[in-house]
C-alpha cells in the first residue's frame, strides 16, 4: 500500500521512498570500509581509524595542497588548537572538513534560520 506524505514523496510499506537513491547503481560498500592509518600530527605519531571515502578525500586536499596526508592532518592539529583550543574527536572534525571540502561552492549556506 502506498500513499503521498508531500512534496512528491510516497511512503511504500511503512518506508519512505526516496526521489534520490544513495545507493545508485555501482554504489561502491569499501569506500563505507573503515582503515586505520599511522601518521604523524605535529611530530606525534598516532593512528587514526576513517573510513576509505575520507582517506580519498584527504588525498585529494594534500594534492591540492602540495603536501602529504599527514601534513595536511598536522594542519587540522594544529589550527584547531590555535583556533578553538583543541576538539575532543579528531577523527570527526576530520570527517567535517571532508564533507565541508566535497560541498564547498555547491550551494551558499543561509545566513539566517528557516
Amino acid at each position: 500500500m502506498s500513499r503521498a506524505v508531500g512534496n512528491g514523496a510516497v511512503e511504500t510499506g511503512g518506508f519512505h521512498k526516496v526521489k534520490d537513491d544513495p545507493f545508485a547503481k555501482g554504489f561502491d560498500m569499501g569506500l563505507a570500509k573503515p582503515l586505520s592509518r599511522s601518521v604523524r600530527l605535529n611530530g606525534f605519531s598516532t593512528c587514526l581509524r576513517l573510513e576509505q571515502i575520507y582517506w580519498n578525500i584527504l588525498t585529494e586536499i594534500a594534492k591540492i595542497n602540495a603536501c602529504s596526508v599527514s601534513a595536511l592532518l598536522s594542519y587540522v592539529d594544529r589550527e584547531v588548537h590555535l583556533r578553538y583550543g583543541g576538539v575532543k574527536n579528531f577523527s570527526g572534525l576530520v570527517r567535517v572538513v571532508c564533507v565541508v571540502h566535497v560541498l564547498k561552492g555547491r550551494f551558499e549556506p543561509s545566513c539566517s534560520p528557516g
